[in-house]
């Protein structure tokens, strides 16, 4: 398959493809006249890239992965402690996020009973300015 062959065949785009046989993720052979091609075991190999990109795996951890499976290891353990690393670290963005929304719907809740004010020479927007004594900051 030429790479846009695949790309099309897993429904992603040629670049993407690219990027990954860069990367040396994916290994495809050459024609005769010079053209990567790729084979069905590129196509799985590349599924799985795919899929776990899509579980929030890092390049790095499907390195990892891949090595684990190219040596004739089962990867299952690894992909089972590298899963909960990404989890941990998304439950942590997430209470991040939620404790952002709050402050942020704190400082619009304060702001509509506030005038706009045009700048001065020490003040760009007193709405952001003022927010660290106004309460607005850590929940």
């Amino acid at each position: 398959m030429t790479v846009n062959e695949i790309a099309t065949s897993l429904a992603t785009t040629a670049d993407t493809v690219r990027y990954y046989t860069r990367l040396g993720l994916v290994t495809p052979g050459k024609s005769d006249n010079g053209y990567k091609f790729y084979s069905n075991s590129d196509q799985s190999r590349l599924r799985f890239i795919l899929s776990a990109r899509q579980l929030g795996f890092s390049v790095k951890d499907i390195k990892q992965i891949l090595q684990e499976a190219d040596h004739g290891k089962s990867a299952c353990a690894l992909v089972r402690k590298l899963i909960k690393t990404r989890l941990d670290e998304t439950e942590k963005q997430f209470q991040e996020m939620l404790q952002l929304r709050k402050r942020m719907k704190r400082a619009l809740k304060q702001w509509d009973v506030m005038e706009d004010k045009a700048p001065t020479s020490h003040m760009v927007c007193h709405l952001i300015e003022n927010v660290n004594s106004s309460g607005i900051g850590e929940a």
